[in-house]
C-alpha cells in the first residue's frame, strides 16, 4: 500500500488517492473560494499519494448545482495555479477533474444527447480539451474525464438515455465516440498529461450499462489511450459502510477490469480498513486505492495508517458530510480526537 507508484508520467508516494470529491463552495464563475486551499493544503499533508479536485466544469453556463469549479475560462488558471502549488509543496500529483453536469443551449434549455446536433456534440469535445489545456497551464499533472454517475458524460454513453442513430449512437463504440474523442483530442492537444477516466461499473437504471457494457466502454477507452480508470457506480456514497461491513463494493467489478485492461485501476467505494484495501490489493490487478469519506472524517488516515496509529477508519458512511456546509465530516472534533461517532441518520447523497 505505502510503495512508490509510477505511472502514466506521474509518481506517486503510496497507492492511496483522494477520489474527486465536491466541496460546493466555488463562486458562480468557477472561481476557488479561499476555504477550498485548506481543504487541499490538508488532504495533501495528510498522506495521499494522488489528489484528484472535486466537480471541475468544462462549461460557463452548467447550472446542474451551485457550487462548482470550473475551467471554461483563461482568467481562472491563476487560482487554480495557486492550488495546484499548494499541492505539489507535499510532493503530492494532483488531477482536475473535468466534467459537465448537463449540456445547456445559450437560451438556457437543457438538452439530453438524442436533442443535441453533431455541432453541439464537437463543441462539447472542444470544452474538455480546452479544459485540459487550462488544467495544464495551472500545472496539473493530468485530468479525470468523469463518465460516471450519471453526469452529461455518463448519460451519454448509456443506453438508457443514448437512443441516437447516427456516429454517436446505435452501438456501445459510437455512445463512447464522444468520450474516446475527447480523450485523443486531449493527448494531442497536452501530450504530457496524465488522463484518467473515472466509469460506473453499472448505471443501477433499467436499459442502463450493466457490468458487460461497462467493461466495453473501458476497453474502448484504453484503446483511445486513458493512463488509468477509476471504477465506481450510479448512486454511490453507499450508507452504512464500516470498517468490516459492506467495504469495497465496487471491488468484484474492478478485479474483471483489472484483468482486461492494460491501465492501471483505482478502485474506490467503502473502503474503511487497512485489511480491506490489502485484500484488494493482494487478491486483485487493482493497483490504486480511491478515498473520500474517510479523508473528510479525517483528512490525516494515510499517514495514521503508515505509522501504524490506524487501522482502520471510524467513519460510519452515514453521508451526513453531503448536506454539511463545504462537504464536512459533522463529527470533525470526534475525527480529531480519534473517537468513533454514533450516529443513525443516513442521507442519500452522491460523492463525485
Amino acid at each position: 500500500m505505502f510503495e512508490p507508484v509510477e505511472m502514466g508520467g506521474l509518481r506517486l508516494k503510496n497507492r492511496l488517492v483522494r477520489s474527486a470529491t465536491w466541496e460546493a463552495i466555488a463562486a458562480p464563475d468557477g472561481g476557488i473560494d479561499e476555504a477550498a486551499y485548506g481543504i487541499y493544503d490538508e488532504l495533501a499533508r495528510g498522506g495521499v499519494g494522488l489528489a484528484i479536485t472535486g466537480f471541475t466544469s468544462v462549461a460557463g453556463n452548467d447550472r446542474s448545482f451551485g457550487g462548482m469549479m470550473r475551467l471554461h475560462d483563461d482568467a481562472l488558471v491563476p487560482q487554480y495555479a495557486k492550488l495546484v502549488d499548494m499541492v505539489h509543496a507535499q510532493g503530492v500529483p494532483v488531477l482536475a477533474q473535468l466534467a459537465l453536469g448537463g449540456f445547456y443551449r445559450e437560451d438556457g434549455r437543457r438538452v439530453e444527447p438524442d436533442g443535441m446536433t453533431v455541432g453541439e456534440i464537437r463543441r462539447v469535445e472542444r470544452w474538455f480539451v480546452d479544459a485540459a489545456a487550462r488544467a495544464k497551464a495551472a500545472g496539473f499533472d493530468g485530468v479525470q474525464v468523469h463518465v460516471a454517475h450519471f453526469f452529461f458524460l455518463s448519460r451519454f454513453v448509456s443506453p438508457a438515455v443514448n437512443h441516437r442513430a447516427d456516429e454517436y449512437g446505435s452501438s456501445a463504440e459510437n455512445r463512447a465516440r464522444i468520450v474516446c474523442e475527447i480523450v485523443r483530442g486531449i493527448r494531442e492537444r497536452e501530450p504530457e498529461l496524465h488522463i484518467c477516466a473515472k466509469v460506473n461499473s453499472n448505471d443501477f437504471t433499467p436499459g442502463g450499462l450493466d457490468e458487460e457494457g461497462a467493461l466495453e466502454l473501458c476497453r474502448l477507452l484504453a484503446d483511445a489511450g486513458v493512463d488509468s480508470i477509476e471504477a465506481s457506480g450510479n448512486g454511490t456514497s453507499v450508507a452504512g459502510v464500516r470498517a468490516g461491513r459492506g467495504e469495497a463494493y465496487f471491488a468484484p467489478f474492478a478485479k474483471r477490469l483489472a484483468a482486461e485492461v492494460d491501465v492501471p485501476v483505482m478502485l474506490v467505494g467503502g473502503l474503511r480498513s487497512r485489511e480491506a484495501m490489502q485484500r484488494v490489493l493482494d487478491e486483485t490487478g487493482v493497483e490504486l486505492l480511491s478515498l473520500s469519506r474517510p479523508l473528510l472524517f479525517d483528512p490525516a488516515f494515510p499517514n495514521k495508517l503508515q505509522s501504524g496509529e490506524l487501522d482502520e477508519s471510524a467513519c460510519i458512511s452515514c453521508n451526513a458530510c453531503y448536506s454539511s456546509h463545504q462537504h464536512r465530516c459533522v463529527f470533525g472534533k470526534a475525527a480529531k480526537r480519534g473517537q468513533t461517532p454514533n450516529c443513525q441518520m443516513e442521507v442519500t447523497c452522491q460523492q463525485n
